[in-house]
């Protein structure tokens, strides 16, 4: 059974996307959605070519890694077969590829075989069908990218696909019939696109995972495997030699033997998205043809997403082409006949590729003040052709206005504009000469003049001097606080340079007033208030002072008499008791002197 993930393949990590459509004019079906500045993959539209991935600039689109898919199955128990694309050899340099077999062998693979095997088939199934319809257009269906390109946006090219799997499908149908049935399979190839064939209906399950040559390679690193360390053995099974060739332009029909001419009328081998979309144009014509067309350009092995760029092109294109030929020439023995390996194809139209009505795309073109065909530039910086595909997208829910850049530029002077002009500060845009190039309103209230001043020098309406200071120094910018005495007001002026973006030699200077006459006024009367508080405060203090004095005045006095007092108080007690003891003394006296 196939235990495959379903999560989406390609998708955006929002961490590291910034306000960027590299990625949405890298894709050849704009399966890019934007949603607040942010570019999202549309699964449902996405062919997986991969292009996204290799245009980001912030490595924000990302695949889906199955390492731990493929690691599962090995701890299983299971026996477990690797199928590896034969563009291993672009991948990786000569001594390494003579030691990969020992490296899957160390990570747990019981069985060890290339894909060719399969590529092989599919190319003599591919011959037998041409062959029985000669005057018929075919298209080729190795490309898993093609062929959803085909299913999802060329729906009338569907009858002329060649009903054949895949040779990764194919070679896993070996595989399973030589090994077990309940063997379980892995690819490992450079191509993205394979982990949703893999996930096809039409592929039966075959393949249990799929990994890219880049996942490979983060596997052996994190199980520590080095390839130099490992010693150099051989495959569990003999490729077909010119079957290796498949992941090259014109692999397919050389190995089938339909042209000994790939440049043929009869038949011809395209790469690229627009090639491959040139070609279709062609095709709805119902010309007979054989096309073999790969969506990477120059190949899957030259530029697959999920090769390692260490090489250069040619450097990859020799390397596969020499590799074929150092495989000892060998047929291999058919293994499936033709039943087994047809594959079926259906049309997937997008539901949203209906047409739209004008007077709504007219709607979305006038929102971006492109009200005539010359208003629109069709620049692409959005991503899109055309103004009218991006308006199409706006109303697809794909695009959004402000992706527009000369509408958001617009935007931006227009706003920038108005700023200026409703500003209740006066701006001032001189020249080198200190003549007035533009003013604003409140410039033109401040100094009482108008438009008629423009082009004069600004010396007309005040002393130039702070600005030809301005113009001679090497400072950037200067301020100051200037009593206009003629105008009745009081300004606070800063002036700065401006250089021009296109001659930095040309200088402008702007001069922003800022009306502080209120302001002065205001700290005017503050200052004589507090001028006044200040004195009612020495007053009261003064008054406060006196009152004091007289009160320790008359405090003194009483205290003198209150003291007198005690004193006369005292000497009359002293009396008193004196003459008291007197009498007591006498009287006593008396007494005693009787008896």
């Amino acid at each position: 059974m196939n235990s495959l993930q379903t999560q989406q393949i390609i998708f955006t990590d929002k961490a590291q996307c910034r306000d960027c459509y590299k990625c949405l004019r890298a894709c050849p079906v704009k399966a890019i959605k934007m949603h607040n500045g942010q570019a999202f993959v549309v699964d449902e539209r996405c062919i997986l070519c991969g292009n996204c991935i290799r245009v980001c600039p912030q490595s924000a689109k990302k695949y889906r890694r199955d390492i731990d898919k493929a690691r599962e199955l090995l701890r299983s128990g299971r026996k477990t077969a690797v199928s590896v694309a034969p563009s291993y050899a672009a991948a990786y340099e000569n001594w390494e590829s003579l030691r990969l077999p020992s490296a899957l062998r160390r990570l747990g693979f019981n069985f060890i075989g290339e894909t060719s095997i399969g590529a092989f088939e599919v190319a003599q199934h591919t011959a037998e069908i041409v062959g029985k319809n000669i005057a018929k257009t075919h298209l080729c269906t190795a490309c898993p990218v093609l062929v959803n390109c085909v299913e999802k946006y060329h729906g009338t090219l569907v009858p002329l696909l060649v009903n054949s799997l895949s040779p990764m499908v194919a070679h896993a149908k070996t595989l399973k019939k030589q090994l077990g049935e309940e063997t379980a399979v892995i690819f490992i190839g450079p191509c993205i696109a394979k982990k949703g064939e893999a996930e096809r209906e039409s592929s039966g399950g075959l393949i249990d995972a799929v990994l890219t040559f880049e996942e490979l390679n983060e596997w052996l690193a994190e199980e520590q495997i080095e390839l130099k360390l490992c010693e150099e053995s051989a495959f569990d099974e003999k490729p077909a030699s010119i079957a290796a060739l498949f992941p090259l332009i014109g692999g397919l029909i050389k190995t089938a033997n339909l042209s000994a001419d790939i440049h043929s009328v009869e038949s011809i081998t395209v790469s690229g998205s627009s090639e491959i979309e040139d070609v279709f144009l062609y095709l709805e014509d119902g010309r007979p043809i054989v096309v073999e067309g790969l969506y990477c350009q120059q190949g899957c092995s030259i530029n697959g997403p999920g090769m390692r760029a260490t090489k250069s092109l040619l450097e990859r294109k020799l390397d596969i082409i020499k590799h074929a030929a150092g495989i000892t020439p060998v047929t291999p023995e058919r293994r499936l006949t033709g039943e087994e390996l047809y594959s079926g194809f259906s049309e997937k139209t997008m539901a949203d590729e209906a047409p739209l009505p004008e007077d709504k795309i007219r709607e979305v073109l006038r929102k971006t003040g492109k009200e005539s065909e010359s208003d629109m530039l069709n620049c692409g910086a959005c991503g899109y052709n055309t103004c009218r595909e991006k308006a199409i997208a706006v109303l697809h829910g794909y695009a959004e206005l402000e992706m527009c850049i000369p509408y958001v530029r617009k935007l931006a002077q227009q706003r920038t504009d108005k700023i200026i002009e409703t500003s209740p500060n006066g701006i001032v845009i001189l020249n080198e000469q200190l003549e007035i190039l533009t003013m604003n309103p409140a410039f033109s209230k401040f100094f009482c003049c108008n438009e008629a001043l423009i082009g004069k020098r600004i010396s007309n309406l005040m002393d130039p001097e702070p600005f030809e200071k301005l113009a001679v120094s090497s400072d950037e910018m200067s301020e100051a606080i200037i009593n206009h005495q003629k105008f009745n007001f009081t300004a606070h002026q800063k002036m700065y340079k401006m250089r021009d973006e296109t001659d930095e030699a040309k200088t402008q200077i702007v001069g922003i007033f800022v009306d502080i006459s209120n302001s002065i006024a205001d700290k005017n009367k503050l200052d004589s208030l507090r001028s006044k508080t200040l004195m009612q405060a020495q007053d009261l203090l003064d008054h406060q002072i006196n009152m004091a004095q007289e009160l320790a005045k008359f405090l003194g006095e009483s205290t003198a008499r209150g003291e007198e007092l005690v004193e006369n108080l005292f000497k009359l007690t002293d009396d008193e008791e004196k003459t008291s003891r007197a009498q007591k003394e006498n009287w006593i006296w008396k007494t005693y002197s009787s008896k």
